[in-house]
């Protein structure tokens, strides 16, 4: 008698329902992390109450609700203001006296999620003297992440670690010059949105969004297998004018991918990249 590994069963219903959503769709996870993947599907199968991933796929296919509940779960929400401040600190040391010598600034924010580091670029840049003459796009695949991001309200109780965080970054005033705040949230300046562009984008599906000057894209890549990595980060070399900065996460890099003979490390710690110009 054949022995049938139920995991091995999990693996294939997984598989399926990623082409569905593909099919349906148009959300391609195919080559997204598949450790990552798994954790949130099952995540999204304990909520739904559904008895496997299979029934999970019929009732995605017929209730869009259910469809945009599971992208929620796929999707990459961590984040806060001034996330990593010495990533912030750096940005101003080594890239800004960079960006001060242009007349006009493009800046792609990838997989800004709701808002925080995007907002965190806006404050650098005012703080430098830059904000009047750059132009911010900050761009997600998920069109809720989006609303919340265009709104600039977040919760009270996360403003003491944003205001450590900003510190930490180098902040030159003091941040609740920032912000107001109201009742259990905050909200933010509206001046700092005034640049800022926010619209959907998909990295594993769209084309070239600008051509920018700089290019932030931190702790998405690490959701992605080997092949969409490189995909994604050749599309960040297409948009990335020469002599243009590329800034990734922590755990991520572009040495060993396709493009990395294009750049040279400004900071290798802290995941900062030039395009070099030959």
């Amino acid at each position: 008698m054949i022995a049938y590994d139920d995991n091995d069963t999990q693996n294939i219903e997984i598989e399926l329902l990623l082409e569905a959503i593909y099919r349906k769709y148009g959300y391609d996870f195919r080559d997204y992390s598949r450790a990552h993947v798994k954790r949130r599907i099952l995540h999204r199968l304990v909520d739904s109450g559904a008895g496997s991933v299979s029934e999970i796929q019929g009732r995605i296919l017929y209730d869009k609700k259910c469809f945009e509940k599971l992208i929620k779960d796929l999707s990459i929400n961590v984040t806060e203001m001034f996330r990593d401040p010495d990533f912030y600190k750096t940005v101003r040391t080594e890239v800004i006296p960079v960006l001060k010598t242009y007349p006009y600034i493009k800046i792609w924010h990838a997989g800004c999620s709701t808002g925080e580091e995007v907002y965190s670029f806006a404050v650098m840049l005012k703080e430098e003297g830059l904000y009047d003459r750059t132009q911010i796009y900050a761009t997600d695949f998920n069109r809720s992440v989006i609303e919340t991001a265009k709104k600039g309200i977040y919760p009270i109780e996360n403003i003491k670690n944003y205001t450590v965080n900003y510190q930490k970054a180098g902040g030159k005033n003091s941040f609740s010059d920032y912000y107001m705040a109201k009742y259990d949230s905050v909200i933010l300046d509206q001046s700092l949105k005034s640049n800022i562009v926010f619209a959907e984008h998909n990295l594993v599906s769209d084309s070239v969004f600008a051509e920018v000057n700089m290019i932030i894209c931190r702790n998405v890549l690490i959701y992605f297998n080997r092949k969409l990595q490189n995909k994604v980060l050749k599309l960040f070399d297409e948009s990335l004018v020469k002599g243009g900065f590329l800034g990734l996460g922590s755990k991520e890099t572009i040495m060993f991918s396709d493009i990395g003979s294009n750049y040279e490390s400004i900071s290798e710690k802290q995941k900062i990249y030039k395009k070099r110009i030959k």
